[in-house]
């Protein structure tokens, strides 16, 4: 009997090995060619910050690597490490990524030449090197990229004569190669936007009408039906474009028993295509009206843009004269919020997860998309759950793209009571500090199971919901805070950890806050005791008389007023 099942083991080995194999992923001696590249991209580059730590050359796939997106049939389809630090060179081992269809490797300082071999990734889309310091020429074989669409190249030291062979990329809508040092003659440009300007041996002035051509707004197309009347087919990256009819079927023509979720500008349907695919339908409340319009076409450009496992990918949208839809993934486990309702109980290790989960997502949002995007509603409603209760950052009706030079926007106020960091509800100014906020109530939600206005009522408390949580922990109660359904099946001191976490999120003053970026760190283990004894300090040497309390500062949030309107939705899809 031991013998058969050897056999059989044998045999399912070998299979799974001629599998991969066939597929092109491993090499005669079994390595992943994908782990390989990585690797080798790995190698030449300096990381200050240790983004790639976990890029392991001993990985059977690189599919749960930092930085590195995968399809469902866990192929290397995306490559983003912007904003990192990152210096060194770009390998040519890229060009083994076949793969690949986004590449953002923004505002870093990597220096040598770019790799030819790009022009071998013939799946590619969207590929962005700007703000670097590459060198060189740009290699002609990059008009092999019959897909590309959108290429940033801007503000880089590249040099040498146009490649003649852009002029091919029949499907270019996008290219700004300006701030470098190239030369002409010129090819006629197939991209519907371009920039040269900066370049001082074709555009001394920057006035020259051959250096730039419309108005440059990265990935952005009017969408506008006015503009499309004709139904002529328009396409953002890999994004499909839906007839209304298709998902008119799919929803059973939007029946009631198919909503998954209602919101201020419009409900989400659950749908099947006729491919069998289950996918998520979000309906736009007026699609005539400007606000709908707006929101249609911020989500369409910032979620083409931001590609990360923990965020909510968009698979197309619908666009007719008097409707707008938008098509996403089906998340089989709903919300964190429904979750936390739901049966079987969340478990704690499940609950740490999503956790760090939304934490990875919310920081590519603000640190490693390049322009920036700010949230605005982060709460357990917009965090929605895959088929592993895996964290997926979804809703971006409310988010606000930023320009590196913005450091706050100033509008009305949209989001969810009781989730609403002070500063945004007193002024209207919102940052990346007030999804810091929000993500700290969101971790209240979950260590407690209920929704934040829920848990500071339930314990009778008439000041602010903040305040209590602070009194139990420094009185080392914290098991009053915890969801009662984990019949005491949690970790002790990591509970701690996630209320110290919490309340550090949750600091009145924005700007005493962790970034996203540190928030991961501490949730990942490292940093937390410093930064909480620091907080502790400076909170011990700011307490002066005539100072307002805490108490008096959330007032706002958590009085009965508040309390009374607590399912309130200021704005916002669900």
């Amino acid at each position: 009997m031991a013998f058969r099942r050897r056999e059989v083991f044998f045999f399912f080995t070998i299979f799974l090995w001629f599998w991969t194999a066939a597929n092109g992923l491993l090499s005669p001696k079994g390595v992943n060619y994908e782990v390989q590249a990585l690797m080798g991209i790995k190698a030449s580059l300096h990381d200050p910050h240790g983004v790639l730590d976990n890029w392991d050359g001993d990985a059977v796939d690189p599919c749960s690597w930092t930085m590195v997106t995968c399809s469902p049939e866990s192929l290397v389809i995306g490559l983003g490490t912007p904003s990192q630090n990152l210096s060194g060179t770009l390998s040519p081992s890229i060009g083994h990524l076949t793969n690949l269809q986004i590449v953002l490797l923004q505002n870093n300082n990597i220096t040598g030449p770019i790799p030819g071999e790009l022009g071998k990734l013939s799946n590619l889309h969207t590929l962005d090197l700007s703000n670097n310091f590459f060198v060189g020429e740009i290699p002609s074989s990059l008009g092999h990229l019959m897909s590309l669409q959108y290429m940033r190249l801007n503000n880089n030291s590249l040099s040498g004569a146009f490649p003649m062979s852009l002029a091919n990329m029949t499907q270019l809508i996008f290219l700004d190669l300006s701030f470098n040092n190239l030369s002409g003659p010129l090819p006629r440009f197939p991209a519907k936007t371009f920039n040269i300007v900066g370049n001082p041996l074709i555009c001394p002035t920057g006035s020259e009408p051959e250096c730039f051509g419309t108005t440059l707004m990265p990935m952005s197309m009017n969408l506008n039906s006015t503009q499309n009347r004709h139904h002529e087919e328009v396409s953002l990256g890999n994004l499909r474009r839906f007839q209304f009819r298709e998902l008119q079927a799919a929803t059973n023509h939007f029946s009631n028993k198919n909503i998954l979720g209602k919101g201020g500008f419009g409900n989400v349907y659950k749908g099947i295509l006729h491919d069998g695919t289950v996918v998520a339908v979000k309906r736009l409340k007026d699609g005539n009206a400007v606000g709908g319009d707006i929101q249609f076409q911020t989500e369409v450009e910032m979620i083409s843009l931001a590609v990360h496992r923990n965020l909510l990918r968009l698979y197309g949208f619908c666009i007719t004269p008097t409707e707008r839809l938008l098509v996403y993934p089906y998340m089989s486990n709903g919300s964190v919020a429904s979750r936390l309702k739901g049966k079987p109980v969340l478990d704690w290790g499940t609950r740490k997860r999503i956790a760090l989960g939304a934490a990875r997502g919310l920081l590519y949002l603000h640190e490693q998309c390049d322009p920036k995007i700010i949230h605005r509603d982060v709460k357990a409603a917009n965090i929605l759950l895959d088929d592993y209760c895996e964290a997926v950052v979804g809703d971006f009706g409310l988010a606000k793209l930023l320009d590196h030079q913005d450091s706050h926007v100033t509008t009305a106020v949209r989001g969810t009571v009781g989730h609403i960091a002070p500063e945004y509800l007193s002024t209207g100014q919102s940052s990346e500090k007030t999804d810091v906020f929000g993500f700290g109530i969101l971790l209240l939600e979950l260590i407690t199971g209920q929704r934040a206005l829920e848990f500071g009522k339930a314990a009778n408390q008439k000041g602010a919901m903040l305040d209590w949580v602070k009194k139990i922990h420094q009185e080392k109660k914290l098991e009053m805070l915890v969801d009662k359904d984990l019949k005491g099946n949690y970790d002790r001191i990591e509970l701690e950890e996630m209320v110290q976490v919490a309340l550090l999120c949750t600091q009145f003053l924005p700007s005493q806050r962790p970034k996203m970026s540190e928030v991961v760190r501490m949730l990942e283990g490292d940093g937390l005791a410093e930064r909480w004894e620091a907080s502790q300090r400076a909170e011990a040497t700011k307490s002066k008389p005539h100072e307002f309390s805490s108490s008096d500062r959330y007032s706002d949030l958590t009085d009965d007023s508040s309390l009374l309107v607590q399912a309130m939705e200021l704005s916002g899809p669900r």
